[in-house]
């Protein structure tokens, strides 16, 4: 990847200390000030060791092998299948969570290329729909995806088109 450009690929292990680092930007970005909880980065990695069966995570990456890459945006799905019943088989969602992007990043194309990521996902595993709870700021990014209300504050995309 050339320097200065952005590539979104699926995370791992490996990633789990930048994504924690960017959760930790994603409050202090928000609240406006430094965030002191030495004990988060710790339960961020218990709660990505339980999350991560279930959870499909993507990270935007920039710079290059020779720099080293630093993970400015991240998003995930969970995958939730339905209870199948007689008649019928269980089909499966996906719940979009925790998408961020840097500030710095987020008028360089990072929010699509990662919500792209995550609708061919949802493809490519055959799921009804996609399922989000947009923040206020969000919202308008994601109707212009394709998203629809569907009740309440949640909005849906119909992952079979």
């Amino acid at each position: 990847m050339p320097e200065g450009d952005v590539a979104v690929r699926v995370a791992d292990e490996r990633d789990m200390p930048a994504i924690a680092a960017l959760r930790r930007s994603w409050l202090e970005e928000r609240t406006g000030t430094a965030v002191d909880d030495p004990g988060f980065e710790a339960a961020f990695a218990q709660w990505w060791r339980v999350e991560l069966p279930r959870r499909t995570f993507w990270v935007a990456e920039t710079g290059s092998a020779r720099s080293g890459y630093i993970a400015v945006g991240s998003i995930n799905v969970v995958e939730i299948v339905h209870m199948p019943r007689p008649g019928a088989r269980g089909g499966r969602i996906g719940h979009v969570g925790n998408a961020f992007v840097l500030a710095s990043f987020a008028d360089r194309g990072v929010p699509g290329a990662l919500l792209t990521a995550a609708i061919e996902h949802a493809r490519s595993r055959h799921y009804r729909r996609l399922l989000l709870a947009p923040t206020a700021g969000s919202a308008g990014f994601y109707r212009r995806a394709g998203f629809v209300p569907v009740g309440g504050d949640l909005l849906t995309l119909d992952a079979q088109h």
